[in-house]
């Protein structure tokens, strides 16, 4: 009888450590996989601010780039505006220089016509 009772005794040893076993095994895989879920959604997070970051960067390079253009349009502008009163003011003199010599034609034709 205290054979038996030793060798019940010794297998109901090995099933407390089966069942601990078993229990640790959950243990590990349920905390491994809860550490995966969390890298994946980690990796997840850093490839979203990742993609973010460069759709800000792109953005603000296109602003500079659009920023430039307008720049170089209003100078071309500004070159075209001056060109045209540059262009004005050089057809005034002459008008005015042909103006002042045909008067000044006129009074020696005058002056002449008069001695």
């Amino acid at each position: 009888e205290l054979k038996w009772a030793g060798e019940r005794d010794a297998e109901d040893y090995k099933k407390q450590l089966a069942e601990q076993r078993r229990q640790s095994l959950a243990f590990r895989n349920a905390e491994g996989r809860m550490i995966r879920h969390l890298e994946a959604k980690t990796n997840h997070e850093d490839h979203h601010d990742e993609h973010e970051s460069y759709e800000l960067k792109w953005a603000g390079e296109r602003d500079a780039e659009d920023y430039k253009k307008q720049l170089a349009e209003q100078r071309r502008q500004s070159l075209a505006f001056r060109n045209a009163e540059g262009r004005m003011i050089r057809h005034l003199e002459a008008k005015t220089n042909h103006e002042d010599h045909h008067d000044e034609h006129e009074s020696y034709e005058l002056k002449w016509a008069g001695e």
